[in-house]
C-alpha cells in the first residue's frame, strides 16, 4: 500500500471554486472509478496552495486507476477541461509515500 500526496497551485483569485469543483465533482468522480482520497487540505500559509492524498493497495491498482480515471471520456471532456482552467500544471508536484510501521495513517 502507498499513497499520493499532490500538491497544486490554483489560479489567484480561485481557490473557492477550485474546493467546490474538488469535493463537488472530481473527487465523487474519482471514488465512483475506486479511488481512496484520504483527505483534501488547503494551505494556511500560502492562499493558492492545495493539497491532497490518495491511498492505493498496489502500483498495478494505481496503473489501472489511473486509466480509469484519465482516459474516461467524462474526464476528457467534462473534468479535465474545467481542472485545467484553474490548476497551474506546471508548478503540480506528486509525491509518492510509504506510512511508517507507527503511523496512524494506513
Amino acid at each position: 500500500m502507498f499513497f499520493e500526496l499532490r500538491e497544486y497551485r490554483i489560479a489567484k483569485g480561485q481557490m473557492g471554486r477550485w474546493v467546490n469543483f474538488m469535493e463537488d465533482k472530481l473527487i465523487p468522480f474519482q471514488i465512483s472509478k475506486g479511488m481512496v482520497v484520504v483527505g483534501s487540505f488547503i494551505s494556511l500559509d500560502d492562499p493558492d496552495v492545495y493539497v491532497w492524498i490518495r491511498r492505493f493497495e498496489s502500483r498495478e491498482e494505481c496503473d489501472r486507476l489511473y486509466k480509469e480515471v484519465y482516459e474516461s471520456e467524462t474526464w476528457e471532456k467534462e473534468i479535465g477541461p474545467v481542472a485545467m482552467e484553474m490548476l497551474d500544471f506546471d508548478t503540480m508536484k506528486v509525491t509518492r509515500l510509504e506510512a511508517t510501521p507507527k503511523s496512524v495513517i494506513h
